[in-house]
This record gives C-alpha cells, sequence and structure tokens, in this order.
C-alpha cells in the first residue's frame, strides 16, 4: 500500500494481506487463523494448553498420594501396567516404558524393595526376568484409581449428561489412536 494512501479500515482488517485474519478466542493463548489449518493449529495449541494444565493439576494430586510410599510416577505408571496385564517381561516393561532394559531393572529394584512387584525366572528360560506385582503394589494402584475415580466423577458433575458423553467419546477416540501408536 503506498504511503500516502489511507485504508478505510482500521487494525490489521485494514492492509489488504491481512483482511483474511479471523481472531480465534482461545483463553490465554490466543492466534489469528486464515485457513483451516490455522484454525486447526490454533485449537491443537489451546488444546496442549488445555492438557497440560489438566496433567500438572492430576500428577500434583498423585504426588501427594505417591510421596509417602516414595513412588515416582514412572514407577506408578508400571505398577497400574502390571496391576492389568499381572506378569511382564523386563523386556516388554522396557519396551512399554521406553527405557533401555537396564532402566528397567533399576525401576523394577525400587519397587522390589518396596514390596510391591516380585522377580522371578521365567519357566521356560531361566535367563528371562518376570515380573509380578504383589497384593501390596496392587492394594496402591486401587487406591490411587479410586481417588483418580473420585476426581473425574468431581468433574463429570460440572457437566450436563450430554458432555459427559461426548468426553467419554472423545477421550475413548483419543485413547484408541495412543494405544495404536
Amino acid at each position: 500500500m503506498p504511503p500516502h494512501s489511507k485504508p478505510s479500515r482500521t487494525g490489521l482488517t485494514a492492509l489488504p494481506h491481512v483482511s483474511s485474519f479471523i481472531r480465534l478466542n482461545t483463553g490465554p493463548v490466543a492466534a489469528f487463523a486464515r485457513t483451516p489449518t490455522d484454525h486447526n493449529r490454533a485449537d491443537a495449541e489451546r488444546l496442549s494448553h488445555i492438557i497440560l494444565e489438566m496433567q500438572r493439576c492430576f500428577l500434583l494430586h498423585l504426588s501427594k498420594e505417591l510421596a509417602p510410599g516414595n513412588v515416582s510416577f514412572p514407577q506408578f505408571f508400571l505398577l497400574a501396567y502390571l496391576d492389568r496385564k499381572e506378569v511382564l517381561s523386563m523386556s516388554e516393561i522396557a519396551k512399554k516404558m521406553g527405557h533401555t532394559t537396564a532402566a528397567a531393572s533399576g525401576l523394577v529394584a525400587r519397587l522390589e524393595n518396596l514390596r510391591y512387584v516380585v522377580r522371578s525366572a521365567a519357566r521356560d528360560d531361566r535367563r528371562k526376568v518376570m515380573v509380578c506385582i504383589t497384593p501390596k503394589g496392587s492394594a496402591l494402584v486401587c487406591r490411587i484409581r479410586e481417588e483418580m475415580v473420585g476426581n473425574v466423577m468431581k468433574i463429570l458433575n460440572h457437566l450436563t449428561p450430554d458432555e459427559q458423553k461426548a468426553w467419554l467419546h472423545i477421550y475413548s477416540k483419543i485413547y484408541d489412536y495412543c494405544q495404536s501408536k
């Protein structure tokens, strides 16, 4: 635009190259979008902010519960997984946790010292180490899960029945996607 001409509108929309911008109200994260892809980007930024805050909220509560037993988040997640699967090999644990076998062994050693898991040799191959959750470990997982269910129920009470169903539907799709990776 030549310096001597004045646009008929003010603000960003007065400029020809930004006239198609649409301001998206995404709370603390504001973005300008020109295309559906830009809209998706702005929504993704907002959702990433929400996810981080929700994780922080839930993990803060979990940390208060796990601190007395000196169990870390990765150790608790492993316990929860073992509680569903019952027995896993060290290599399966390493793969699930995204660790080396040596790192997974250290994770299991701490849980074993706390008597939350036990190690044993596989029947078919004595070199293969199997890990099993103990009743004490299952009790910890059960207690934490019950508290988590209580917290989710508090959130559900703030939603309409349709919103509750939509939340479950969307989270189920996200969960299925994450499990497929």
